[in-house]
């Protein structure tokens, strides 16, 4: 049987213009910024109007380690939102933007799969709102005005060498990850090795996913720490007298935007931090808008429980003074067979002892996102080559960590195939058993909050650093960062740092390579293993598939 792709299905969708959205949400026309019919920015001045409500049921949805098999979160999210509608709830979604550069790499987009679908999906995996251009163009203006300020004189005193601020751009360039810049003489300034992160890396990025308003986060943006001089004291982006124009540009791309999914409920698509890379959830000011105006948010957090999760407890609800009432944690019988030792190619074919030997990994999950006080549901990923028995060893297996599996269907049937999902969780919910607590307290060493995560989460032996990041840790912590949190930077393929690593390894190391102090955004970037702040293409991306047909649709995008 043939079925329809996600681009085809979304084209179909029977969107309504986004006032009648807002509407549902009690946002009025004149609080709309409307970018053509479909999509919308939320107004600061109805954001502040709500403040005074109570807030509502925040649902979180994470996953197993992504495998090539496909995990389907987002996909999941959507459909859990129109599965609460469905049953009488009054639900709205939060999720991330998309990064052009996996969409035009080997992730693919970001706005789910099937019948459950956030749309416009061409324009949320193209350019959207324009949200990353800006995010990309104040982080620029700070990178110019940086070499600007040393080439008249440098009255901060910067050492060239230690520019800690590097250049952001929104694709996967790998022939930018370390680069000369300044070279051709007197006239174009001091050559000095730099580099590009992805611009879903920059920590303006992070900052306006977790600033609460403009001022908040022009001040954020001023605390930026961008070089420091040869005593090794910190030059800020304030010193630098850049943040007051960043927060222009940022001025509109700080609004949450309003679109809706396939089945015309409201839906915040605001920021996009990586999660193996960064903190990984989509903006505080959207989820806590949400909040005042729905009775139940589903929200979700980037790549698996060991990385969007984690860092969504810790970090996200830590700033936010937020919590999850619930977990929905996503896993596929396939991914289960992956786990299990079944090569891709096979996965078509039954193999229920493949499936309980790859729910090691889905075990540890549950015991880890259990750990942080929030009851737990898995939501088991409907594909249609699923058998029966495969279904049911991974709802035996659940029962023996003492949480319930649900079938969810949403992929293939949209909120009807959700439904048995959404009521499981409004249970858990409405029994209130959430006791919410971060794992490690903000008076914790740095080191030890480092050390903390390795072993609790990550179920490593040991962390491997060397006295030059022990000592830069402590430094800060004499500077007062120690009551940051940590954001760990791993492959999100494995809970070591070794992405061949499947299932649920013990005995690892984990190799810390380099430690950033993310001042504005609040949090220590911790880059373990080999990962890459700048991702590369793969042999064959994307990119070279995507086309507009004759008829002027976009072919290939998803």
């Amino acid at each position: 049987m043939s079925y329809k792709s996600d681009i085809e299905i979304a084209r179909e969708a029977n969107k309504k213009p986004i006032q009648e959205i807002g509407a549902k949400i009690g946002i009025d026309s004149a609080d709309l910024l409307p970018y053509g019919h479909d999509k919308a920015k939320v107004s600061q001045d109805f954001i502040n109007s709500v403040q005074g409500r109570e807030d509502g049921k925040l649902i979180l949805v994470t996953a197993i380690n992504p495998t090539p098999a496909g995990e389907g979160k987002t996909t999941t999210t959507v459909g859990l939102g129109d599965g609460l509608n469905r049953i009488g709830k009054n639900a709205m979604i939060c999720i991330r933007e998309a990064s052009l550069g996996p969409n035009f790499g080997m992730k693919g987009g970001a706005a789910g799969g099937g019948y459950a679908q956030v749309v416009p999906m061409e324009e949320m995996n193209l350019h959207f709102t324009g949200d990353f251009h800006a995010i990309t163009s104040a982080h620029s203006l700070l990178s110019a005005m940086i070499d600007n300020h040393i080439y008249w004189g440098n009255e901060c005193e910067i050492d060239i060498r230690r520019v800690a601020w590097r250049r952001v751009v929104d694709m996967n360039d790998r022939a930018l990850r370390q680069i000369t810049a300044s070279l051709g003489g007197v006239s174009n300034g001091f050559p000095r090795e730099t580099g590009f992160d992805i611009t879903v890396a920059s920590e303006v990025m992070a900052i306006l996913c977790l600033a609460t308003d403009l001022k908040d986060l022009e001040k954020r943006l001023g605390d930026i720490i961008v070089a420091y001089r040869r005593d090794k004291t910190p030059v800020y982006c304030r010193d630098i007298k850049a943040e007051g124009a960043m927060t222009v540009l940022l001025k509109d791309a700080m609004q949450p935007n309003l679109v809706q999914t396939l089945e015309n409920n409201p839906a915040f698509v605001h920021g996009g931090p990586f999660a193996n890379i960064a903190h990984g959830c989509n903006s505080v000011i959207a989820t806590k808008t949400a909040l005042k105006v729905a009775d139940y948010v589903v929200t979700e957090a980037g790549f698996g429980a060991d990385l969007g999760a984690e860092k969504f407890m810790n970090i996200k609800c830590r700033k936010a003074g937020i919590a999850p009432s619930a977990v929905v944690l996503v896993a596929t019988v396939r991914a289960m067979k992956m786990n299990g030792g079944v090569a891709k190619a096979d996965l078509g074919a039954e193999n229920v002892d493949a499936v309980q030997s790859g729910c090691a990994n889905l075990g540890r999950h549950i015991e880890n996102v259990k750990s942080f006080g929030v009851p737990v549901v898995v939501a088991i990923n409907h594909f249609v080559t699923d058998t029966d028995d495969e279904v049911q060893a991974v709802k035996d297996y659940c029962e023996t960590h003492g949480v319930e599996a649900v079938l969810s269907r949403h992929w293939e049937l949209g909120s009807d195939g959700s439904a048995p999902l959404a009521e499981k969780v409004v249970e858990i919910v409405e029994n209130g058993a959430a006791n919410f607590a971060p794992i490690y307290p903000d008076e914790m060493p740095l080191f030890e909050k480092i050390d903390t995560i390795a072993k609790r989460i990550y179920r490593a032996d040991e962390v491997l650093a060397d006295n030059k990041i022990r000592n830069q840790l402590r430094e800060w912590e004499e500077a007062g960062y120690g009551n940051l949190p940590v954001c760990m930077a791993k492959t999100q393929y494995s809970f070591s740092t070794d992405p061949s690593l499947r299932g649920a390894p013990t005995g690892h190391s984990v190799p810390v390579r380099e430690v950033r102090l993310s001042a504005g955004a609040g949090f220590i970037v911790v880059v373990c293993g080999e990962i890459m702040t700048m991702p590369g293409l793969p042999r064959k991306p994307a990119a070279e598939t995507i086309c507009l047909n004759d008829a002027g649709e976009i072919e290939g995008l998803f």
